[in-house]
């Protein structure tokens, strides 16, 4: 190859570089392959002897830090290349079937989503039920006011349908916190007012305007406004009604390809019409909203970005109604990866390290298993099988991978050297959970590491994979009804198979049961039901062993319906069943099998009565001053 020089290379869409690159040219080498000049944060490094160069180009030579989130105000930004990533995974993501979570659960994720970055986190649909808004809430007060030492707080966003009722509910929910926000919509496309709303134009534009003055008339200064199936609408509609809501107080526009209809190219000119055409539109930040139903919502959500929306709505792994959303993780590190190089300089305040780590708590959570090829995140992601691919990797790593596993917070080598086994004490073992990325203590801890213990006696060899599925079935739980105490069974071809189950209800109380089944789970879950007295219909069952070997740790995922559990009340204003997912991890199977029911039992009773933490909400409380 002949040489390159620095101010000639593909890398550079300017005249040099500039602090905070990181460009690596290598020289050719058949044996090995050795820097010969670096730039990094404005001092260059290069090596006597002049050679052909190889340009390396990859996410982990993308230009890293020097770049501070700015100030928050809702309706401007002061970097025009900084953009805001609203996360919808409580509210949109939680409504995909099988996602119900408790409101721990919630407040857990959010507390992990502020830990990411994420500038707005749509906590839920605060009308939807009292246990949405309670959840809500407890985000506003805890999440919502947890200020970091650089100033960061993530806004705390409630949706709400273009009527009081449900502004009112969300206003209740979230004004705890420090920068709370009203998210109100209603449809615009023609077949959605025709068929939906039986409203004219002049109908849906009135009471979009006057809902967003509403929303700003309770003392909101942040409210966002969205045209649903606005990739299906009338432009010169759109702009019309976009135009009112910025007269009437909006701060941020939403623009939602609601039932995944766009392709990249339409979705970006959408942007940009809106942007040249809206009247105020200056005034204003628009943010994209992409569903996936044709595989096209990164896609979509990147074109917008590029077009000139500054805010991004997404979900972690992308979950969401129907074939869910845009992706965090991808929508995140494709702009990481060509922000600079294709997107114009883009760039977003996610701390990418906490990724994976916050990928794995909502799988956990929702009970909605990645795909093994799922992007960034899936078991697949950094896989490589083919021989082709293991010889590229081998020679070099970029040959193969644009990001780097540890960059999304992703470590599978043994930075310590520890090997962990029986006689391992409690600090090794916490020591590999927090090179793992888990930040675990206290009690949760303690039952943690007997857990590991008890695994240790009879397994030789513990690997990462094993630590987290403990990790999962130990600390990803919700609030504990029943514990599991002790499970027996008999079974086989010579006799009925019979299961007698020990459950430990929440004052310390002993329950046993023994049942008759078809098999060794059945006859189990039956045992239980006896104890616990509460209909569930099994929708699900899935069993999968964690690694290779006799000895492997199974998970156990199951899907159940309550038979009178509160109904859900979607955005769209249906009215669903709720389902409860449980995960389970053990040795033994049935062992698996019966805490993953355990488990998605506490999640369906935890759902239906009002913990006494609810009880004791103040709604009287003070909002918080900005």
């Amino acid at each position: 190859m002949a040489s390159m020089s620095m101010l000639t290379s593909p890398i550079f869409s300017r005249p040099s570089p500039t602090a905070g690159d990181a460009i690596f040219l290598r020289r050719n080498n058949p044996i090995s392959s050795i820097p010969c000049f670096t730039y990094n944060n404005g001092r260059p490094f290069l090596l006597p002897k002049s050679s052909p160069f190889t340009a390396v180009i990859s996410c982990t030579a993308a230009p890293k830090g020097g770049r501070i989130r700015p100030e928050y105000i809702p309706n401007r930004i002061s970097d025009p290349n900084y953009v805001r990533i609203f996360d919808t995974t409580l509210r949109d993501g939680e409504q995909s079937p099988g996602a119900t979570m408790t409101s721990k659960e919630k407040l857990d994720i959010a507390r992990q989503l502020a830990k990411l970055g994420v500038d707005i986190i749509e906590a839920g649909f605060p009308a939807a039920s009292k246990d949405d808004l309670e959840a809500v809430k407890s985000i506003a007060k805890e999440v919502g006011n947890a200020v970091d030492e650089n100033g960061y707080v993530p806004v705390i966003c409630g949706l709400a349908r273009c009527n009081k009722k449900d502004i009112d509910s969300s206003w209740e929910a979230v004004q705890y916190a420090k920068r709370p926000r009203i998210h109100t919509f209603i449809a615009t496309s023609e077949i959605h007012m025709k068929y939906k709303l039986k409203k004219t134009k002049e109908e849906v534009i009135e009471t979009a305007r006057s809902m967003v003055m509403y929303a700003r008339s309770l003392g909101c200064d942040d409210v966002e406004f969205s045209p649903e199936d606005a990739g299906r609408s009338e432009r010169e509609f759109l702009y019309q009604i976009l135009g009112e809501v910025i007269k009437a107080g909006a701060t941020t526009l939403n623009i939602p390809d609601t039932v995944g209809y766009n392709l990249p190219s339409e979705f970006g000119q959408l942007i940009a019409d809106i942007k040249a055409n809206t009247p105020g539109i200056e005034n204003v930040i628009i943010s994209t909203h992409c569903q996936n139903d044709l595989g096209l919502s990164t896609a979509n959500t990147l074109s917008g970005a590029y077009a000139g929306a500054r805010q991004l709505e997404v979900t972690i792994n992308g979950i969401g109604e129907r074939a869910g959303n845009a992706s965090l993780e991808e929508v995140v590190m494709a702009i990481k990866c060509r922000g600079d190089q294709i997107l114009g300089g883009l760039y977003t305040g996610i701390t990418e390290q906490h990724i994976v780590m916050t990928s794995k708590m909502v799988e956990e959570y929702s009970g909605l298993h990645l795909q093994p090829h799922k992007a960034i995140v899936g078991a697949n992601a950094f896989a490589h099988e083919s021989g082709i691919h293991q010889d590229g990797m081998l020679k070099h790593k970029n040959t193969y991978e644009i990001i780097s596993p540890e960059d999304i917070g992703l470590h599978r080598s043994n930075e310590s050297g520890i090997v962990l086994g029986k006689l391992s004490g409690r600090h090794a073992f916490k020591s590999r959970l927090s090179e793992l990325g888990y930040d675990i203590d206290g009690k949760e801890l303690d039952d943690l590491f007997w857990r590991f213990k008890d695994v240790a006696e009879k397994k030789k060899v513990i690997t990462d994979e094993d630590l987290m599925a403990l990790v999962s079935d130990v600390v990803y739980q919700t609030e504990v009804v029943w514990k599991l105490g002790d499970v027996q069974v008999t079974c086989g071809t010579l006799d009925l198979p019979m299961a007698t189950v020990r459950l430990i209800d929440a004052d310390g109380e002993e329950h046993i049961a023994c049942a008759n089944g078809t098999g060794p789970v059945d006859s189990s879950y039956k045992a239980v039901d006896l104890i616990v007295k509460q209909s569930a219909t099994l929708l699900e069952y899935s069993l999968n062993a964690v690694t290779e070997g006799i000895d492997a740790i199974a998970t156990t995922r199951v899907l159940i319906r309550g038979e009178s559990v509160r109904k859900a009340t979607h955005a769209s204003g249906e009215t669903l069943d709720r389902t409860f997912s449980g995960t389970g991890a053990g040795m033994d199977i049935v062992v698996s099998s019966v805490r993953a029911y355990v488990n998605a039992l506490n999640k369906m009773l935890s759902f239906n009565t009002i913990s006494s933490t609810d009880k004791k909400v103040n709604t009287k409380s003070s909002r918080v001053s900005t």
